[in-house]
């Protein structure tokens, strides 16, 4: 019989090796020795160097893109189910590919239902994750999902800034549950802007549902990519009479020319979590870290307490 009694083990793939060691400080423990072979045509090979026969696993890394990074994670997995970990848990911070959780026209994949079905057979016993882009993809799961709301973070810090006239804004239709959300929690009024896509990544046509003016706004999303969105809905928000605009997103993608958009936009500040590095530093981004939140959900978790006063939204 295996001793369950025997502490988890973490480990980190290199995409979130930086976060994971924090989360690992908190968790008070020490990041378990991985080491990843690379083969010359860039195929590679991570190796658990110790023991985990019989214990938990935590596995940590974001899945964003490249393809490399969910491969690793995917890697991992089955490394430790071929050790005979007792249980394996899949934590990724950001879960990537979760903007396809749907077909949205003829003859595209579901993304998101793929790598929850992968994540499944490569091993994952339970996952924990951040901020999903679309709550539904936890039921693409068979296995228990732990749902984290990084409004425990951004919340307190919110509230230190102590704005008068504080008005919540969401940058879509779809975010508009995430934004009252806030609003009921800091007693506040929502606005809401109406988009419309050329393409993806590309905004055609912006409107504000909601009057700002002489308000504080904070946008709130879950993710920011290019930042068009968000910078163009700043701009929008000032040219009505907003006194400031903030946004708050979870996962800082940051792709393409996005710092330069921040810069240049009517952005005060961009707050974001750690879940995906950043590429660059950027005055305007400020950055608050996730790690005590997972690994105090990760100890939880371990010994089969309620996870529950970490779901405020």
């Amino acid at each position: 019989m295996p001793n369950v009694n025997l502490e988890p083990k973490i480990f980190a793939c290199s995409q979130s090796k930086e976060l994971a060691e924090q989360i690992a400080k908190s968790f008070g423990t020490d990041l378990g020795n991985v080491i990843t072979s690379t083969y010359s045509d860039g195929e590679f090979q991570p190796s658990f160097e110790e023991s985990v026969r019989g214990t938990r696993v935590f596995i940590i890394g974001s899945t964003y893109p490249n393809a490399d990074h969910l491969m690793e994670m995917l890697l991992m997995l089955d490394a430790a189910k071929r050790a005979s970990a007792r249980h394996i848990t899949a934590v990724m911070p950001y879960f990537g590919w979760a903007r396809q959780d749907r077909k949205d026209k003829p003859r595209v994949p579901i993304a998101a239902k793929l790598v929850a079905k992968m994540l499944e057979a490569a091993g994952a016993t339970r996952i924990i994750t951040m901020d999903l882009h679309a709550d539904q993809i936890q039921g693409f799961f068979e296995k228990p999902v732990d749902h984290l709301f990084a409004s425990t973070i951004f919340l307190p810090y919110l509230q230190s800034l102590n704005l008068d006239n504080l008005t919540i804004a969401s940058p879509d239709m779809g975010g508009s549950k995430r934004a009252y959300a806030y609003s009921k929690a800091l007693e506040c009024d929502v606005v809401i802007c109406y988009k419309q896509r050329a393409k993806a990544n590309v905004i055609s046509h912006m409107e504000l549902i909601g009057d700002v003016k002489g308000k504080n706004v904070v946008l709130v999303d879950d993710m920011v990519d290019t930042a068009g969105t968000l910078t163009k809905a700043a701009d929008l928000m000032i040219e009505r009479g907003a006194l400031s605009v903030r946004a708050i997103t979870t996962h800082a993608i940051l792709s393409g020319n996005a710092f330069e958009k921040i810069e240049k936009s009517k952005l005060k500040e961009l707050i974001v979590t750690d879940s995906i590095p950043l590429q660059q530093e950027n005055e305007k981004v400020r950055v608050l870290s996730c790690a005590e939140l997972f690994a105090d959900v990760m100890h939880r978790v371990h010994h089969n307490t309620s996870i529950s006063s970490k779901f405020l939204m």
